[in-house]
C-alpha cells in the first residue's frame, strides 16, 4: 500500500497484520480524494476506525492541516504511529487509542468540529454502529465539511440532514461522501 498523491506520493505504508484491518485500496483512495478536491487543503481531519491510517495520511499528504487518528486496536495504532513517523507527520497528527463512538461522543461534547471525517468501520459492525454514528457525525462536522463513509458494497446507512455528494461502488466497498445540505 502506498500514498497516492501529494507531498508523500508513492511512499509505502505499513499495514497491521491479520484480517482485522481492511485498508482502503489505492484505487478507492484516489477516487475519494479526486472527488473531494481542494476541500482537503487546510482541513481538520478525523479518521475514525483508522486501521493503518492510510486515509488520514493521504489527507495530510494532500495538504490537510491536521489529522486525529482514532483506533481501538493497540497493534493497529502502533502501525499508524509507525506510518506517521516514517512520513514525518508527527506535528500534524494526534493518535488516540479509543473506541470510535466513545471518542466521537467526547469530541462532540467538547465542541470539536472537523472539516473532513473519515468513517470506515468494520463491515460486520455497520448495522450496530449506524444509529449512533448517524446522530453524532453531523454534530462533529464543521460547516461545509464532508464525511467519507466506507461500508460493504451492499451495506451503508443514511445520515439525516446531510446531502449525498458522491456514491460509488469500488470492488467490495461502497464509498459515500456526504456534506451539509
Amino acid at each position: 500500500m502506498r500514498i497516492v498523491a501529494g507531498q508523500h506520493r508513492s511512499r509505502r505504508l505499513a499495514v497491521p497484520p491479520g484480517k482485522g484491518v481492511r485498508p482502503t485500496s489505492d484505487r478507492a483512495r484516489e477516487a475519494i480524494f479526486a472527488s473531494l478536491g481542494p476541500a482537503v487543503v487546510d482541513a481538520r481531519v478525523l479518521d475514525l476506525f483508522a486501521g493503518s491510517g492510510a486515509m488520514g495520511l493521504e489527507a495530510l499528504s494532500r495538504g490537510a492541516a491536521h489529522c486525529r487518528f482514532v483506533e481501538r486496536d493497540g497493534q493497529a495504532l502502533a502501525v499508524v504511529r509507525t506510518n506517521v513517523e516514517e512520513l514525518g507527520e508527527g506535528e500534524r497528527s494526534t493518535l488516540e487509542k479509543a473506541d470510535a463512538l466513545t471518542a466521537l461522543r467526547r469530541l462532540v461534547a467538547a465542541g470539536e468540529a472537523f472539516d473532513l471525517i473519515i468513517v470506515d468501520p468494520p463491515y460486520d459492525a455497520v448495522a450496530e454502529l449506524a444509529p449512533a454514528l448517524a446522530t453524532l457525525l453531523p454534530q462533529a462536522l464543521a460547516p461545509a465539511g464532508r464525511i467519507v463513509l466506507e461500508t460493504a458494497a451492499k451495506g451503508g446507512f443514511d445520515i439525516p440532514g446531510l446531502e449525498e455528494r458522491y456514491n460509488r461502488r469500488i470492488a467490495a466497498a461502497r464509498i459515500v461522501i456526504l456534506g451539509s445540505a
